[in-house]
């Protein structure tokens, strides 16, 4: 009897939990007029107070191509009322580390000294085979009162 008893406790908590998981609203941003069903992805998802920004790409590792990922990142974070400050956590991928900590500097001046949690990672090669940097980030939005 305890056994049925805790197997039907256990199958009623998943239920409640996976309408739990269901019921989170997002909202998406795309710059185009649309989203990206060729990949399949969209520019950033806003779920709950946390903003998913997928990876924006460069073809060169130089100081003005870094520049502007964070410029094309903070677009994407103004919309919803945020910036670079609120970014929490940044993946990095490039095809040449040595190039990318080369320029360190500009990405260190966007973020204004107020660094996130970062995972740098070199690859062979990203999704764009032209494509040789991509950066992607997680922000907080503070907490509506």
């Amino acid at each position: 009897m305890k056994a049925i008893i805790l197997v039907v406790a256990c199958l009623i908590t998943f239920q409640l939990l996976s309408a739990q998981t269901n019921n989170i609203e997002k909202k998406k941003f795309h710059f185009g007029a649309s989203q990206d069903t060729a990949a399949g992805y969209a520019q950033v998802v806003k779920a709950d107070n946390v903003l998913y920004v997928s990876g924006t790409v460069a073809t060169s590792i130089t100081a003005a191509s870094i520049e502007r990922i964070y410029q094309t990142i903070e677009k994407s974070l103004n919309h919803f009322g945020a910036s670079l400050q609120n970014v929490v956590k940044e993946n990095l991928y490039t095809t040449d580390i040595e190039a990318m900590k080369a320029h360190n500097e500009v990405r260190k001046k966007m973020y204004k000294g107020d660094y996130p949690a970062a995972t740098w990672v070199q690859i062979s090669r990203l999704y764009m085979p032209e494509a040789k940097l991509e950066i992607e980030v997680i922000a907080h939005l503070p907490k509506e009162k």
